[in-house]
């Protein structure tokens, strides 16, 4: 059994993870009886943690809004993976959110023993980020907001604005918050559509209050990251196409990001991508500029306008190498006029002669 004070630690580590938990369910957690886990409750609200009960044999415990921040216990590894996080989260698309990692790592920092902060110290002296700013970022109060609805599974309505600007409001059942190459989205089942949907947080508003609590659904998909890649690559878009990459699929993942399409491995030599876009012109160019060898599997509109761009290309590098044939005949004829006209009647172009009527400088035998 653990001592008091660890399992006081112990009890609020697991009131964080969710809403509610009911006696028994925490005795079980705890190795402790129902008896002692009341006596632990009345612990912690001595200390100033509201700690909230329901009535009747199905009430349960949760811990009240106002509450201090319970003491965190890390291993070594984990310090040192928190202070990493804090130090990259400033690239991760959340506004506002650096000044407020710097604050928490020096706090983090001041507390860590020595050997963990020479550690850190190493990385923050020779690492220099290079991270892009995202154009459009997401308040973290309405992160929070979203992330707090997928853990309590209460009901979100929020106002929403899709790609071409147009706003609806929408009712959902939120299911988890997925980051993909700094944006942040919402997978959640749309009551209005009855589907699963996936929204960009930074078009969301939140129109609270919220609620009511749901009961779980079945997620669209076991892997939520390749499930929101697809949608947001692919759904998302008007016009959608396969193509062939003759490359390996470990090297096309290395330049495919998630926002660009989903790689399938096709043999040990060549990988399909499905892709997406709002024009067939603009797909031609995002997956020639991928840099590999590829062919189109479908539509056969997407090969029409590859041809089309072949031959505009052709086009341009005829006339590129007319203008450099043009432009060297050219040369050649201003270098042979002036070769002729070396010795002409022009003054400046009369070669200097001597006093013997010999041109200075030559000698004779």
């Amino acid at each position: 059994m653990l001592e008091t004070s660890a399992r006081l630690l112990r009890l609020l580590s697991l009131f964080q993870t969710r809403r509610e938990w009911s006696g028994a369910d925490l005795a079980e957690r705890l190795g402790v009886t129902p008896r002692t886990v009341r006596r632990d409750v009345g612990r912690l609200r001595e200390l100033g943690y509201p700690v909230h009960a329901g009535p009747g044999t199905g009430g349960g415990y949760r811990l009240g809004a106002g509450a201090e921040l319970p003491p965190l216990l890390l291993d070594d590894e984990e310090a040192v993976a928190v202070a990493v996080g804090l130090r990259a989260a400033a690239g991760q698309g959340v506004e506002g959110i650096g000044e407020s990692s710097v604050r928490a790592l020096a706090k983090l920092e001041q507390v860590l023993p020595g050997r963990l902060r020479r550690r850190i110290g190493a990385l923050n002296d020779f690492t220099v980020p290079l991270l892009r700013t995202p154009r459009e970022r997401v308040d973290p109060t309405v992160l929070t907001e979203l992330a707090h609805a997928c853990r309590d599974g209460e009901r979100l309505r929020f106002d929403y604005r899709d790609h071409g600007g147009a706003a609806t409001r929408r009712s959902v059942e939120p299911h988890r918050l997925v980051c993909a190459e700094r944006r942040w989205y919402l997978v959640a089942w749309d009551l209005g559509r009855e589907d699963w949907r996936t929204f960009r947080a930074d078009r969301i508003e939140p129109v609270p209050p919220h609620g009511p609590r749901f009961p779980p659904r079945e997620p669209p998909a076991e892997d939520l990251a390749a499930y929101v890649a697809k949608g947001v690559s692919r759904g998302a878009y008007a016009r959608e196409a396969t193509v062939r990459l003759f490359v390996p699929f470990a090297e096309a993942a290395a330049a495919v990001g998630p926002l660009d399409g989903v790689l399938e491995a096709d043999g040990d030599t060549a990988c399909l991508l499905r892709t997406g876009a709002h024009d067939l012109d603009v797909m031609v160019f995002h997956v020639a500029f991928l840099g590999f060898d590829f062919e189109v599997v479908e539509p056969q509109e997407l090969t029409e306008r590859v041809r089309v761009l072949r031959d505009r290309l052709s086009r341009a590098l005829d006339r590129a190498g007319r203008t450099d044939g043009e432009d060297r005949e050219d040369r050649e004829g201003r270098e042979g006029r002036e070769g002729r006209e070396g010795f002409g009647t022009a003054p400046e172009h009369r070669p200097r002669t001597g006093t013997a009527g010999r041109p200075e400088g030559v000698n004779t035998v």
